[in-house]
């Protein structure tokens, strides 16, 4: 029997938004599907990143879960979500698990993207844009408008940002 909550949450949904990893280990290793997606389509590893988890992030890679999954209303990945969140030690995990650097969802927007316009321009943005520039993130692509991460840096006046993005590309 598969259960399932009002919004379509698994067990081990909830016990990822719980925080519980030891039940989140035993749900797994009992044969929950680490890869199930709730209502909004997140699974565990997006819960994970969004929650700012790092820990949990790294389990649930570790039992089978998918760094690279299509997640979310906007079509995105775990690594979008968290980097546009400055939650940078997931962002530096998902880098490190493989999550695919450069996806575009479906607003038009790569993780970095989504760094540099949904940030604040702060410290963390600078440490998830550095992060992700580190990984390989492909500093040429542009949104539905044209616009590339650097671009989005220099109308926000993101000064360290841009300069970061400068030097990538040399």
């Amino acid at each position: 029997m598969k259960m399932r909550d009002s919004a379509n949450r698994t067990p081990l949904h909830v016990a990822v938004f719980q925080s519980h990893d030891v039940t989140v280990e035993a749900l797994a290793k009992a044969g929950a599907n680490v890869d199930a997606f709730e209502d909004q389509a997140y699974d565990i590893i997006t819960i994970a990143a969004v929650a700012d988890d790092v820990e949990m992030v790294r389990l649930a890679h570790a039992l089978g879960g998918n760094p690279g999954n299509v997640t979310s209303p906007y079509d995105g990945t775990a690594l979008i979500a968290a980097a546009h969140l400055g939650h940078q030690e997931v962002v530096k995990a998902l880098v490190d698990a493989g999550a695919p650097l450069d996806h575009v969802n479906n607003l038009g927007w790569t993780a970095l993207i989504e760094a540099v316009i949904l940030g604040d321009g702060g410290p963390r943005q600078h440490r998830t844009v550095r992060i992700l520039l580190a990984g390989g993130a492909d500093i040429s692509i542009a949104d539905r408008q044209g616009r590339t991460p650097l671009q989005y840096a220099e109308v926000r006046d993101y000064e360290e940002i841009a300069w970061l993005i400068r030097k990538a590309g040399r």
